[in-house]
């Protein structure tokens, strides 16, 4: 006669079979957490800090030109030497600012070239060498009006971002009277004029790396 398991085999039973459960599925998993490969690389320490551009010149605080007593037909020359302390690539450009314009108009007969090149020092173009790249001479009136500003700037020179490089600017000047008659020339007496020559240094906008 077949006998029927009570109700406390049962729950034996049914008690122990849940650890064996528990174990197989806990072997399931530490198997599946095994199953992957892995591997990483990471480049460490990176970070980002702006350049700087800095721009100096040798004057010392000193005016380039400071001529009195002018003349029909009389010219001069003085030398600049710019320096940049950037750190980064750019490009200086040259042009005329806070232009002081005389009544008699003596600013559209001061004829003004301005020569970028190497040698030369502040006020002694002594062993100056200009370079090809330079803009037309035209006068003071001319200028303020064409190289007003950075974006209209001339005599562009192109910067490597080395702290310490240099450029000589060579200005040379002249009291342009031709074509005045001698009644024109005569109104110009006792005139004056002033302006400031600006260099300025902008880094590029897309440097590479």
């Amino acid at each position: 006669m077949k006998k029927t398991p009570s109700s406390r085999a049962h729950r034996i039973a049914a008690l122990a079979a849940t650890p064996v459960a528990i174990l197989a599925a806990g072997s399931l998993v530490w198997q599946s957490s095994n199953a992957a490969f892995t591997a990483t690389t990471r480049s460490s320490g990176n970070a980002w800090s702006s350049g700087s551009v800095v721009l100096t010149d040798d004057d010392n605080g000193v005016a380039g030109f400071t001529v009195e007593n002018l003349v029909p037909g009389q010219t001069g020359s003085r030398c600049l030497v710019v320096t940049s302390g950037a750190n980064v690539p750019g490009q200086v450009r040259t042009y005329v600012s806070s232009l002081a314009p005389s009544a008699q108009g003596l600013e559209n007969h001061i004829v003004f070239d301005v020569e970028q090149g190497t040698g030369g020092s502040f006020g002694d173009c002594t062993g100056f060498v200009p370079t090809p790249d330079n803009q037309p001479a035209a006068s003071i009136a001319t200028l303020a009006q064409v190289n007003k500003d950075y974006a209209t700037g001339g005599s562009a020179w192109n910067t490597a971002g080395t702290p310490g490089e240099s450029r000589t600017y060579r200005g040379t000047w002249k009291f342009d009277t031709t074509g005045l008659t001698q009644q024109q020339i005569d109104a110009l007496q006792g005139a004056r004029v002033s302006m400031d020559m600006v260099w300025e240094l902008q880094s590029n906008d897309t440097p590479a790396g």
